[in-house]
């Protein structure tokens, strides 16, 4: 039984229309002009128990309205949506008390009070019995290395100490749901691969359904086997992200050190990509026999010392789908026909 249930969802805002031109603003005070602007259009979607789902798109795609409408904090304005089997907007504090939300931008810490405090106030609001309240902390102090962190004022914290708390304070109630709007955004390196072993670890152990929405592709591949992809918002891609690999990341990076220098090379069958004397990349189909008959052809008039192979990153991968497919905005009856694995075509 699916957790999330979206079903043609969607979300209009209403805004005045300003008036230019002397008094304009004076005139738009008492004007009763307004223009209706759609976020999400007719979005369909199921998630279940266990999941972890990237739920991505460029700024302004409708990814932060369809999160909000998902936690109940936005009423749809047409369209229905189920979240562990209740209406978010009409079941706010039961939806509330069973999910957990760490937005990267925003804290729920208190910013004079040690950690520990804010965990502790924490506990009171969800009404955590202590013993199980005691052994999640223990648990998320152990698994993101907090230690003496708890013991710090929020504003003493780096970035990177604050999210990690964020996060810890989130799972404090044991969550069925995560929701997680860019939760490394301005993090290094080390930070980042920290949170990203927690969310793997807390997905799969403790079975928590994790819906993860940032622009750092990275998270998306290393935590969410399935997408989501939104764009001017109607959905245009809803599978696995090998599955959109290999729809639009046709080509592999084939890397060749020579003995020599062979001097300029033109193969037909692939695409010269930089060439740095005896070291050559090219871009070649992903199928063994177009990367077999590259390297039998250079290998039998060149010396090759190595050969090196890049999977396409996903980065390239959704920019490929931006470019093809999310210049415009779905009719609806062609966003009826999307389905799970598949790019809905344009």
């Amino acid at each position: 039984m699916s957790i999330i249930t979206v079903s043609h969802l969607g979300k209009d805002y209403r805004q005045i229309r300003r008036i230019d031109g002397r008094f304009g603003a004076v005139r738009t005070l008492f004007t009763r002009q307004s223009m209706t602007r759609t976020a999400v259009d007719d979005i369909s979607f199921s998630i279940e128990p266990g999941e972890a789902v990237g739920y991505i798109g460029p700024n302004g795609a409708g990814k932060s309205t369809t999160i909000k409408m998902l936690t109940g904090i936005l009423v749809p304005t047409r369209g229905a949506v189920e979240v562990l089997g209740v209406e978010p907007h009409r079941h706010r504090r039961r939806n509330a008390s069973r999910i957990g939300v760490v937005f990267g931008q925003r804290s729920q810490l208190w910013w004079d009070l040690p950690v520990i405090e804010s965990f502790e106030l924490h506990r009171h609001v969800y009404d955590i019995p202590p013993e199980r309240y005691r052994a999640m902390r223990d648990r998320c102090t152990e698994l993101l290395g907090l230690g003496d962190l708890l013991q710090s004022p929020v504003r003493q914290l780096s970035l990177g100490q604050r999210m990690r708390c964020e996060l810890a304070m989130a799972l404090l109630h044991q969550p069925e749901i995560l929701f997680l709007d860019e939760p490394t955004i301005g993090l290094d390196i080390e930070a980042k691969d920290r949170i990203r072993d927690f969310l793997r670890t807390v997905n799969r152990e403790q079975g928590t359904t994790i819906i993860l929405t940032t622009h750092d592709l990275a998270d998306i591949e290393e935590i969410c086997p399935r997408i989501i992809v939104i764009n001017r918002g109607g959905l245009i891609y809803d599978g696995a992200i090998q599955s959109l690999k290999a729809q639009l990341g046709s080509q592999r990076q084939v890397t060749i050190d020579f003995e020599d220098d062979p001097g300029p090379i033109t193969i037909s069958q692939a695409t010269l990509l930089s060439d740095q004397g005896r070291r050559k990349t090219f871009a070649v189909e992903r199928s063994v026999e177009s990367t077999l008959a590259v390297l039998s052809s250079i290998a039998s008039s060149h010396p090759v010392q190595d050969v090196s192979f890049a999977e396409p990153a996903i980065e390239d991968v959704i920019r490929t789908l931006y470019a093809g497919l999310g210049k415009a905005v779905p009719e609806s009856d062609e966003l009826d026909r999307w389905s799970r694995g598949r790019v809905v075509t344009q």
